[in-house]
């Protein structure tokens, strides 16, 4: 479900911050937020360092051709040039320019690979590459295959390209252009390389192999998802139905057998890593993560239990496959496998890792033996990630929700253990890229009511220069209520934050209808001081419209420590639920807001936090609209689902409580309930479920599904047909 959060909240728009005036007055439309130029902004396309960060690199369409250029952008003059014009990219006997999607630098920056853009689950570069050598221009296709070609690299080298093809794995010598396969056990369910659809969505990692550092070495993840049961997937288009399987380990289910091994590229010779003894009795382990540690022949690798509340850190030699522990965590409900990556040193001290252990997410400094050497962060806040490290300078750059969760600053702490300093001024988010040399960053930030802006910084903070600013058209066209900050207590006392979105000409004498946006889900946020997307426009139309939006973070929300986010430990969706009923209680008591005219709204674990909603508050909300919803946490996926709920022959009363299928009869709002029939993330069978119980309890409701569509509904012609039902559904309804 991570993907999914990326996904739905990727496509954001730019511009500068702005203000509601009268004398905006334009009316907004579904058509002209999702087509029209004047709310589309620019970001960088394609961003990567060069010349040890002198340069940046870019992707950049020449508007008069049409085709894409490698850009080069200059750091200290802010001087942009074209370092390869697509249009006299060309193969050899080729009259037509190539259309550049995606590049990457070898390491000595001599060579270029160009793939396409695969969207198999998370967006990946693959299918045939291309090599492009910058001192000759020559150009050649280094594969044609009918089999995809994934997770595609260069050697640290450089005189080599490894990459994944049919399960397998091969490399490419640069010099003699032959190719080499180095593992021959891939079939359809044995996967070498790259991995199986549950652990790409849920531990966030796609490519699943490495060139050791001195490039001699590749270590890769097997997985054999033999036993794994499959799910079909319907094409109902065709006069004959088209029926795909997919590989899809439901809660309870058995999960793929993971291996690691280690292969020798010059004598093609395979070692398996030795994991050690079983972490519990199912003897069922994940290895959520794998780096080597900077010397030629260690790796390191991290092993999950079942239940994923111990997480064992290890060390393996590649060279005889024998692995020790460094270090263990073990939490009382889950341990956050995605946060605890560990940074490396290059000067062999020692290495970074960030835990909640103590009540928050902090960074930890350990020698290369796992002994703890000092804890560099403390305090009431989270730390997000670890952006950067200048070893020269004994200096760890971090980002964090300090001074709010609702915010994410960058800081900076020296591997002394000083006290951080801030070194981002603007309130808001910051995401941070830091130049190799750590003497500059990109700094692309914003604020609720900011889009993105972009600028090029010294270390210190101070800012060399705008990049892009992104002025946008909307904003002197179309009228604008700022989004606000609020906060109110639950009857139990905790404080929860929110925003709101007042309507247009607000009146405080009128009484108006309350739409609620909730996502709610463990460690996720949607009250955050950041710029949020596509849907503030839609918001927008709506308030114009006289409509109030809202939002409030749940208990189980990220960035206020681990007990905030784990009280909905083996019990989703009752605390979560109960915080959004006591919200909409609360916004029932403001002077402005029509109480009886109350709704709600979410997409995936929205839309199980809709439906929950739904029951809980049956006399607060008068509708709802459900998107892509869980509907039973049996339908969902081992690693995501467990982590939260242990398994099912565990916890039989928690999936039964936390299931909205299992309490249909309870809902009694106006409901519109939607999906897309190819969901390969959220299977169609939850709202299929939902639906069957609730005409098994003569509950009435509204429902739309999406023939192919994925859990996105993500292509033009859906978005605009889907925002203009949900609009009109609410017109009807709220």
């Amino acid at each position: 479900m991570k993907h999914t959060i990326l996904f739905l909240f990727f496509l954001f728009l730019f511009g500068n911050q702005i203000s509601y005036t009268q004398q905006r007055t334009k009316e907004y439309t579904i058509e002209d937020i999702f087509s029209s130029p004047s709310f589309q902004g620019k970001s960088i396309r394609g961003m990567q360092w060069i010349e040890n960060g002198k340069a940046y690199s870019f992707l950049e369409t020449d508007t008069s051709t049409k085709r894409t250029n490698v850009m080069r952008y200059d750091v200290e003059s802010g001087k942009k040039t074209v370092l390869i014009d697509g249009m006299k990219l060309k193969l050899a006997n080729d009259t037509s320019a190539f259309n550049i999607q995606n590049y990457f630098w070898s390491k000595d920056e001599q060579q270029i690979i160009f793939t396409g853009t695969l969207v198999a689950r998370a967006v990946k570069s693959g299918g045939n590459f291309y090599l492009y050598t910058i001192k000759s221009g020559e150009f050649i296709q280094v594969t044609n295959t009918m089999e995809e070609q994934v997770n595609i690299q260069f050697s640290p080298n450089s005189k080599m390209i490894g990459f994944v093809r049919a399960n397998n794995i091969f490399v490419y010598d640069i010099a003699t252009k032959t190719e080499t396969q180095l593992t021959f056990d891939g079939a359809e369910h044995i996967i070498n390389g790259h991995f199986d659809w549950v652990y790409e969505e849920e531990f966030s990692i796609i490519n699943g192999w490495e060139f050791s550092p001195d490039g001699k070495y590749i270590a890769y993840w097997q997985l054999d998802e033999n036993r794994v049961p499959e799910f079909p997937i319907n094409d109902f288009l065709p006069t004959h139905q088209n029926v795909s399987q997919m590989r899809y380990p439901k809660a309870g289910d058995k999960n793929s057998i993971v291996k690691i091994g280690v292969v020798e590229i010059a004598t093609k010779q395979n070692k398996w890593l030795d994991f050690g003894e079983p972490m519990d009795s199912t003897q069922d382990t994940y290895i959520s993560r794998m780096q080597w540690t900077g010397k030629p022949n260690e790796l390191s690798f991290q092993k999950l239990n079942r239940l994923q509340n111990k997480l064992e850190l290890y060390f393996a030699d590649v060279t005889t496959g024998k692995s020790k522990i460094v270090l263990t965590e073990e939490s009382k409900t889950w341990v956050e496998s995605e946060n605890s990556n560990p940074h490396f040193l290059k000067n062999g001290n020692g290495f970074l890792w960030t835990s909640e252990r103590d009540g928050y997410n902090h960074i930890y400094f350990y020698d290369m033996n796992g002994k703890l050497i000092r804890q560099l962060t403390k305090g009431k806040w989270d730390v997000a990630s670890v952006s950067a490290v200048d070893e020269k300078n004994e200096l760890v750059y971090f980002t964090a929700g300090n001074p709010t969760p609702m915010e994410k600053q960058l800081f900076s702490v020296e591997l002394d253990g000083s006290e951080p300093k801030r070194i981002s001024e603007s309130k808001g988010n910051h995401g941070i890229n830091f130049s190799p040399d750590r003497k500059y960053f990109v700094d692309s930030y914003s604020d609720a009511n900011t889009p993105t802006k972009i600028a090029l910084r010294k270390s210190n903070g101070k800012l060399v220069r705008m990049i892009e600013e992104n002025p946008l058209k909307a904003f002197d066209e179309y009228p604008y209520s700022q989004k606000e900050f609020f906060t109110f207590k639950t009857s139990d006392g905790v404080e929860l934050n929110g925003w709101m979105i007042k309507p247009h000409n607000f009146d405080a004498a009128k009484k108006y209808p309350v739409f609620m946006n909730v996502y709610g889900g463990p460690g996720s946020q949607t009250v955050t001081d950041a710029w949020g997307g596509r849907d503030v426009w839609w918001y927008q139309m709506l308030a114009q419209k006289g409509y109030m939006i809202v939002s409030v973070d749940n208990r189980g929300t990220g960035f206020r420590g681990k007990d905030f986010k784990s009280i909905t430990y083996k019990n989703l969706g009752k605390w979560e639920a109960n915080d959004q009923v006591e919200a909409a209680k609360y916004l029932g008591t403001l002077p402005y807001v029509d109480k009886s005219r109350i709704g709600i709204w979410g997409w995936s674990y929205g839309g199980y936090m809709t439906l929950m909603a739904l029951e809980a508050g049956q006399d607060v909300f008068k509708a709802g609209i459900s998107v892509a919803p869980v509907t039973h946490w049996k339908f969902y996926d081992t690693i995501y689902t467990e982590r939260f709920m242990q398994t099912p022959q565990l916890n039989p009363d928690g999936y039964k409580e936390s299931a909205p299928s299992e309490h249909a009869e309870k809902i009694k709002s106006n409901l519109l309930l939607v999906h897309g029939t190819g969901d390969d993330n959220v299977h169609w069978q939850n709202s299929v479920t939902m639906a069957d119980a609730m005409i098994k309890n003569n509950v009435q409701f509204q429902t739309m599904f999406y023939p192919n569509r994925m859990h996105g509904i993500g292509d033009k012609a859906a978005r605009l047909h889907l925002y203009t039902m949900f609009t009109k559904f609410l017109m009807e309804k709220l």
